[in-house]
């Protein structure tokens, strides 16, 4: 039987057969045949090619051995689980940062911390000086999904924690041009800081602000698909973001 979610995973990122080939390093005519005839690769392959298509391996293969497999591994991306925010420590947000080279982005409400803290201001300069896309996105001070959060956690202030972070940004606005950021207006369940492969995801929870939510530290691992999950969010978060106006500082 054709393996018709392989074939539309390799659509779905643009790719031919030859393309995954050449990336994994197998015959073409191996891939065609996991696709036209349903055969399933060793899984060192397995592994390979999720990677590549950036989709869990169990999206692909239904092998048993394949499942328990990427569950050892989603598990190994797991580095340590705080139970607070306000107990991780205090360093590790800019430690983290400092170590990114390709991407750091910033998935939030307000992340009005990260706004305050001088050092992570002056860590996002020195990052576009570079080679790294930075990323900052906030949500949206006028939407729904904002006003909503702040009633969730128990207060009605989100869109004034926003504004008030867009403030703190304000002089890399002018400055820094490099930096992007937007303004999503989207419902988050978690807010991810990511850099590289490894990011800080920390779940929201009703009834509680996120400082009193726990973090979980994770670490990509080719073949896991947990930390892949996370950074698909961004990506879509990201792309039906919008640019930032005076009037979402001001508020008028």
């Amino acid at each position: 039987m054709p393996n018709e979610r392989l074939r539309s995973a390799l659509l779905a990122r643009g790719m031919s057969v030859q393309d995954l080939a050449d990336e994994i390093k197998v015959n073409p005519k191996t891939v065609e045949r996991w696709i036209t005839q349903g055969k399933v690769p060793y899984r060192r392959h397995q592994y390979a090619t999720a990677t590549v298509l950036q989709v869990d391996v169990t999206t692909l293969w239904d092998d048993g051995r394949t499942l328990e497999s990427a569950t050892d591994l989603s598990k190994a991306e797991i580095v340590t689980v705080y139970p607070h925010r306000h107990s991780v420590p205090p360093n590790l947000w800019r430690e983290m940062y400092a170590r990114a080279e390709t991407n750091l982005d910033v998935l939030v409400y307000s992340g009005l911390f990260l706004s305050e803290d001088p050092l992570f201001l002056d860590l996002l300069k020195k990052k576009v000086e570079g080679s790294t896309q930075v990323r900052i996105l906030l949500g949206d001070p006028g939407c729904e999904a904002v006003r909503q959060r702040g009633i969730d956690e128990g207060h009605r202030i989100m869109d004034g924690k926003i504004r008030n972070a867009l403030v703190n940004y304000r002089p890399l606005f002018t400055s820094h041009h490099e930096i992007s950021f937007r303004l999503h207006a989207t419902t988050l369940y978690n807010s991810i800081y990511r850099s590289d492969d490894e990011m800080l995801v920390n779940p929201h929870v009703y009834g509680i602000g996120a400082y009193m939510a726990p973090v979980f530290h994770l670490r990509r691992m080719p073949g896991g698909g947990l930390f892949d999950t996370y950074a698909n969010s961004i990506e879509q978060t990201w792309g039906g973001a919008r640019q930032v106006t005076d009037r979402d500082i001001t508020g008028a």
